[in-house]
């Protein structure tokens, strides 16, 4: 979604500056009270503002470039469905409805993965803009339209940017959005028009908030500054294979024919790469300084504006499909709900895109959830099928060391030239900026250049024997997918019209990147699961998990896996696929390492044993019992440690009367549950005081503040020397955040009291923890007293809720405009239920406390047997129009896990339709 705005130059201004940020600032303070004066009071001039870029809906309106009549139907919700009689006349259509409810969060997507956000806000953008354009998501996305689709997806994505510019034709900003109303007046930025490419080029941000595993990369190497080997082994425990299941369960690799098939082959993949880990961090030849090097890359990475999940942390999703021998209406059902960043407007926007009649002329009918600036559909179901999506979390990306000598970079005791070019960063209300963007002969992008302490810690860093002299320094160079032209533009068509499991297979195909976990389900009865995607090979003893040294051939990537080699599933005989996140194939029957850094698949395992639990007690799953399992709220990690919490004896009567809310708690996290908001809090700070408080500070909260023993390999520690080290990282970033690896490492020693990590520092307040119950006992008191803080002395008030609440917030003005603008353009707070790591994961880090951070960003439930029975829900409203009647219309019910209905059929649009927009040639 659009991007937070935080101004990170770093740079003060000069008097005329600050002058001139002084003037613009009043001036939009103006502005915004005289908007909000028109709101509340019916002043002309700001009612007339806030109505100026309503969308008209009703009636008609001439679109030149039609070949023919388009109808464009809305339900009561605003949600639009389509119907036209060619390809082309449909998205441009498409083009230009979701310009009239969502432009300006179009607009903010393009500058943003363009790297032109300074255009629009100014110099706070500068740096968000240079780590941009060192990527080149825009250029890459050219080369993709120029050399790499096909000429009907072309043909469709120039019919789209054609009905997004006879939207803007004859527009001024203040007509599309309040949002331009208020720039307006800092700034003369105008809207310019919609390309293809802008299209395209939002398939990287896409792919970068779902990249896989960099942010662990970092971390593990990170952690090499105060933990050992084995302690961070400790922390990043293997998948627990035996316990939960992976997604594909009736398949394997065969060696002699190589290719990944169903059933029994002829021999398992006996060649699984290795997972130690050899990288930089873990070797002899790691360059000190490396650790100071990453923790600048992570503060750049965290200030990457998010486009649709948590800069890559906490990312997550469900989606399961059952067979019809197990659903009430005999044919299969598919849910999904994939876990994203709350964004106001909501990254999905719900359409219908319908031909009048299918044909060769005209081959699409299809609706569901699409992205705001690009055509098609991406996640929902046609005439035939139905598909979702979950992140599957492969490693596609790969940080590398490159050692800097003169102007070029060493390979093989060679010194290879960079390859540069020049961007010109355009600043409103100030001068442009150039920057030198240097890449490797791979393609690979120097990362470091884009910050001068990188540059300068680089260059100062020392080196062991095995690494190369030291010279001028060292760089961090990023090899990634997606940096490559690819066509997952052709994969979004080539499944909207898919009408069967082979078809849909080979759509799958071009969906390069991201990589995703594709499920589906047809009419015919039919279930199966797919993972597509332009993934990795890499030497053997090199599993992606650490920073690679640059200068060696061998941590080149070897290839990709072939797509006959990506694991799959048809009509399994369980009745039922789960992907949420977990690992894909069991690492004995693959022999390629996708990940080392898998989800833990406690929600996965969770939702298979709810549709066990039905299907055995010989049940049959409706869509209602679907919509259920989305809100299930039960913490498995509460199983875990309450009936250990309970057994400690407590002195304090207020620590007792806390404990006593966890007696007889069925472990549900209900938005109005004492107990829950107890049990997450003592949960919180026992990651805390076991994990958090001996992690390195670039690990921690910013701000948090410990003395610590320092880190001196040269003699014995001595116990009484502290030094105050404060944490660095954001806190929705933080560590430890307690989702389900968090779960897997504490399970792994909870039976071991003695076990050294549940050791902790005596303070000014406690005396030191030498065993698991003691830290249980002083978690459960932080807990009350940080509650009683909190929510007050009586705990007959408290409630998960209370805690856990999800704020809206538009993500430009929503965070940086003056405090009347945020309250014109943000909404809630609302008190949620669910948690980390459940199946209803309305997720919190916490590490930096309980607020929301990433939800179930839509949910959907599609009846196969008859389509009009499907339901689904939007995290917000079809409107990216602050006082529209659609901008947060969904907000309560989603919060309350209602759905609504998802008309489809001719008939069943025509009764829903509240109002009809014909728009003629």
């Amino acid at each position: 979604m659009p991007p937070n705005t935080t101004a990170s130059s770093g740079q003060k201004p000069g008097k005329s500056g600050r002058k001139k940020g002084r003037k613009a600032r009043l001036f939009l303070i103006v502005l915004v009270l005289a908007l909000f004066g028109g709101v509340a009071y019916g002043g002309y001039w700001g009612v007339s503002t806030v109505r100026a870029s309503f969308p008209q809906t009703k009636g008609s309106l001439t679109l030149d470039g039609l070949s023919g009549p388009v109808d464009v139907k809305r339900d009561g919700n605003g949600i639009p469905q389509i119907y036209a009689s060619s390809d082309e006349d449909l998205f441009m259509a498409q083009g230009y409805v979701q310009a009239q409810d969502r432009f300006y969060e179009m607009d903010v997507r393009r500058h943003m993965t363009s790297g032109r956000l300074s255009e629009m806000f100014g110099s706070g953008q500068v740096k968000n803009d240079e780590f941009l354009r060192t990527m080149g998501w825009d250029r890459v996305a050219k080369e993709e339209y120029d050399k790499k689709l096909s000429a009907s997806t072309k043909k469709y994505l120039q019919a789209y940017a054609k009905g997004v510019n006879a939207y803007l034709k004859g527009k001024d900003g203040k007509d599309i959005s309040l949002e331009y109303a208020a720039l307006g007046f800092t700034n003369d930025y105008k809207p310019q028009e919609w390309t293809p490419v802008d299209s395209v080029a939002w398939l990287k941000a896409m792919a970068w908030d779902l990249r896989g595993n960099m942010q662990e990369e970092i971390d593990r190497s990170l952690m090499t500054s105060r933990l050992g080997p084995k302690q961070i082994a400790d922390l990043y425990p293997e998948y627990p294979y035996s316990r939960n299941k992976t997604i594909t369960q009736e398949g394997q690799y065969d060696s002699v024919t190589g290719s990944y098939v169903q059933g029994s082959s002829t021999t398992a993949g006996s060649g699984t790469q290795s997972t130690s880990g050899t990288g930089l961090a873990g070797n002899a030849t790691a360059p000190n300084g490396l650790q100071s090097q990453l923790s600048k890359l992570y503060n750049v990475l965290d200030n990457v504006p998010t486009a649709v999940g948590v800069n890559g942390n906490g990312i997550g999703s469900n989606s399961w499909v059952v067979a019809g021998k197990y659903t009430i209406t005999g044919k299969p059902l598919l849910a999904n709900d994939p876990h994203l960043s709350a964004s106001l407007p909501s990254v999905w926007y719900q359409m219908g895109l319908h031909c009048t009649s299918v044909s060769s002329k005209c081959q699409y009918d299809v609706s569901g959830y699409t992205f705001a600036g690009m055509p098609g559909v991406v996640i929902g179901h046609n005439q035939d099928i139905a598909w979702g999506m979950t992140n599957s979390g492969v490693d596609v990306t790969d940080l590398y060391l490159e050692k800097i000598t003169g102007e070029g970079y060493e390979y093989d005791g060679k010194v290879l030239p960079f390859t540069t070019r020049k961007e010109t960063i355009k600043v409103a209300g100030g001068a442009s900026k150039t920057i030198v963007v240097r890449e490797t002969k791979d393609g690979m992008p120097l990362l470091s250049d884009r910050d001068d302490e990188l540059v300068k810690v680089g260059k100062k860093a020392t080196v062991d024997s095995g690494a190369p002299d030291r010279g001028d320094g060292y760089a961090i160079a990023l090899r990634w997918t997606a940096l490559d032209p690819g066509n997952s533009m052709d994969a979004v068509f080539q499944l909207d019209k898919a009408s069967n499991w082979s078809e849909f297979r080979t759509a799958s195909a071009s969906f390069d990147v991201p990589s995703q976990n594709l499920i589906y389900a047809d009419t015919e009865n039919h279930i199966g699961y797919q993972l597509p995607g332009k993934i990795p090979t890499r030497s053997k003893g090199d599993d992606g998990s650490l920073p690679s040294p640059g200068w060696d051939s061998k941590y080149k990537w070897t290839g990709y896996i072939k797509q006959s080699e990506l694991p799959y599933e048809y009509d399994p005989k369980r009745g039922y696929i789960v992907t949420a996140n977990q690992a894909v194939v069991d690492k004995d029957k693959y022999p390629y390492t996708l990940t080392t850094d898998w989800g833990y698949g406690t929600r996965s395992q969770r939702i298979s044993d709810l549709i066990e639990a039905k299907v055995k007690g010989g049940g049959k799953i409706s869509t209602d019992d679907m919509r259920q399992m989305q809100l299930d709220d039960s913490s498995e990690i509460a199983k875990l440690i309450v009936p250990k919490l309970l057994k400690i004896d407590v002195a304090d009567k207020n620590v007792r009367d806390a404990q006593k809310l966890l007696e007889g708690w069925d472990y549900t996290q209900d938005a109005d549950s004492a107990a829950a908001a107890y049990f997450n809090a003592t949960w919180r700070n026992i990651l805390k005081l076991a994990f958090g408080n001996k992690l390195p500070k670039e690990l921690r909260v910013k701000g948090q503040c410990l003395n610590v023993a320092p880190v001196d390999t040269t003699g014995p520690a001595d116990e009484n020397q502290t030094v105050r080290e404060c944490g660095q990282r954001e806190a929705d970033q933080a560590q430890p955040d307690g989702g389900d690896r968090w779960f897997e490492v504490v399970r792994k020693i909870i039976d071991d009291p003695n076990n050294d990590w549940w050791k902790a520092p005596k303070t000014r307040l406690d005396k030191a923890a030498d065993n698991r119950d003691e830290l249980f006992a002083r978690a459960m008191k932080d807990a009350r007293w940080e509650l009683t803080a909190k929510l007050g002395k009586d705990m007959d008030t408290w409630s998960w809720g209370r805690l856990h609440r999800l704020f809206l917030k538009n993500q430009t003005l929503g965070t940086e405009g003056p405090g009347v603008l945020q309250y014109m353009l943000n909404r809630g707070p609302w008190k949620l239920s669910g948690g980390e790591a459940t199946v209803n994961a309305t997720g919190w880090n916490a590490a930096g406390g309980y607020g929301v951070v990433w939800v179930p960003s839509m949910r959907m439930v599609v009846n196969l047997d008859d389509f009009d029975k499907s339901k689904w829900i939007n995290l917000s409203g079809a409107s990216g129009h602050a006082y529209s009647a659609h901008y947060t219309d969904q907000t309560d019910k989603w919060a309350k896990g209602e759905l609504l209905p998802w008309s489809f059929s001719d008939k069943a649009v025509d009764k829903s339709t509240s109002d009809t927009l014909v728009l003629k040639p």
